[in-house]
């Protein structure tokens, strides 16, 4: 079973991204943080967490988040060792060529626009991408 750390600050994203994983049968473990700082909290065991083992297999991120976005939560993932090859595909509602830009700059394998939906994402390719990382 795959385990998917969804960083998303919208429950209404949460819970579709949750009933598109479940309409394709993708069996998961999902995990999800509210934010950039509540992530690296969960991955790292900071303020009293025990840090999530084994870790995930993927990460989804939102880039419009309160406290840390979702490109500064790049920039320390990238940052820590043990961290920095984790998948990261990005949800987001910002069609904007340099959001796209700034972040493809940091290494991520997608970039999907939201709502997170396999059947109709007008980013196919990252989306068909993203559920081949989740399938393997």
């Amino acid at each position: 079973m795959r385990s998917v750390l969804l960083i998303e600050d919208d429950l209404f994203d949460t819970m579709t991204a949750q009933k598109s994983f479940a309409r394709f049968n993708v069996p998961h473990t999902l995990h999800t943080a509210f934010n950039g700082e509540e992530a690296l909290d969960l991955l790292l065991g900071r303020q009293g967490q025990e840090p999530l083992r084994p870790l995930p297999e993927v990460i989804l991120l939102d880039l419009n988040m309160p406290r840390m976005n979702g490109a500064e939560f790049l920039d320390a993932l990238r940052a820590e060792e043990e961290l920095r090859d984790i998948p990261v595909f990005v949800t987001t509602t910002s069609g904007m060529d340099a959001d796209r830009a700034a972040t493809e700059a940091l290494g991520v394998r997608g970039y999907i626009l939201k709502p997170l939906d396999f059947e109709t994402s007008t980013d196919l390719v990252d989306s068909l991408s993203l559920l081949e990382q989740l399938l393997k």
